[in-house]
């Protein structure tokens, strides 16, 4: 079996776009309306924006799960305030939970948060409780820097955040570290800014002490974990530097990485510096990158061909396509069992 655990709604029918255009022109245009009740989406629109992209792609590369989210640029948190947010992220992960019962052997959700820069994440609460309990979505995705590009909010191992670790721990679902777009024109929101927000997210966890506080919480840093595997050494030396316990010791029981890198180098730089027990599959398909590459024939994002070509034993390649998803993301198994 293959779970790829990195999938966003890239694909929604245009007028989810068209309502959020209307919505950001409310803003600051009090003759604009933007009410939740204006947008239509029929479920012919929903399944005909699946089975033509992301479930035509899945069956054509021979995955089997994907872990399905709202479109990680769409996000946008530094848009509006809270309510902006709030009313954003209810909408969206309402949408994907929709494609989770149309499609329920092949899709399951993860939550987009509804945060907002400076704003205690406290009020993020109510979204998770509605999205694992009305919605069965197994995981949530985290933007550790809200603002768009200005890195102004506390590191995640600040107590700041705690009030979404404790719902993390209570219903046993992991997040996956994931800015959204930049407004920071000094970043490119995918080519840098991603890999950037992944890299900052694990120098936090190396430097900071969080899983003494929540020691069964999990966190996957995804697009293979930014600089991590290619500087690790640079990581090692700075746990030393800093008095801190071995990286392994520190945080491969909470940290984990996925494989949305896209070229069979960097898969094979990822898996042989990762422990592979830390390594989950994901395409991130339809993302960041949709094109074919020359060098090759085959699409950048189709992953999976990368890590049947790394050198991995076929248990461990079981790890990455299956067992180590089952192990981070507990929720899915009564899921796929019950299949």
């Amino acid at each position: 079996m293959i779970i790829d655990v990195h999938g966003h709604y890239t694909t929604a029918p245009p007028a989810l776009a068209a309502w959020r255009d209307q919505q950001i022109r409310s803003l600051t245009d009090p003759s604009v309306s933007a009410d939740p009740k204006d947008l239509n989406i029929s479920d012919d629109d929903l399944r005909a924006s699946i089975a033509n992209n992301q479930l035509a792609f899945m069956d054509a590369r021979g995955v089997d799960w994907q872990i399905f989210s709202p479109r990680a640029n769409f996000m946008a948190h530094h848009i509006g305030d809270f309510s902006t947010s709030s009313t954003w992220a209810a909408i969206c992960n309402e949408l994907c939970y929709r494609v989770t019962t149309m499609f329920p052997d092949r899709f399951m959700a993860a939550a987009m948060l509804p945060q907002s820069p400076g704003v205690d994440p406290k009020t993020c609460v109510s979204e998770i409780d509605r999205c694992v309990n009305e919605y069965n979505m197994v995981a949530i995705n985290l933007n550790p820097d809200p603002s768009g590009g200005s890195f102004s909010s506390p590191p995640l191992t600040d107590k700041w955040w705690y009030p979404i670790y404790e719902k993390m721990a209570e219903y046993d679902i992991p997040a996956m570290v994931h800015v959204s777009t930049a407004c920071n024109p000094a970043f490119h929101t995918t080519g840098s800014y991603y890999i950037s927000g992944d890299t900052v997210a694990f120098m936090q966890f190396l430097t900071g002490d969080l899983f003494k506080d929540f020691p069964t919480i999990k966190f996957v840093i995804p697009h293979g974990g930014g600089a991590v595997p290619y500087h690790y050494g640079r990581y090692r030396g700075l746990a030393i530097e800093m008095k801190q316990p071995p990286i392994p010791e520190h945080l491969f029981g909470n940290v984990y990485f996925d494989t949305c890198v896209y070229h069979q180098a960097g898969v094979d730089l990822l898996t042989s510096v990762i422990p592979v027990e830390n390594v989950l599959f994901a395409s991130e398909m339809i993302g960041a990158v949709t094109c074919i590459d020359p060098e090759t024939g085959h699409y950048f994002d189709d992953t999976k061909r990368y890590v049947m070509a790394a050198s991995l034993t076929n248990d461990q390649r079981d790890k990455i396509f299956e067992q180590n998803a089952r192990k981070v993301y507990p929720r899915i198994n009564s899921i796929i069992d019950a299949k």
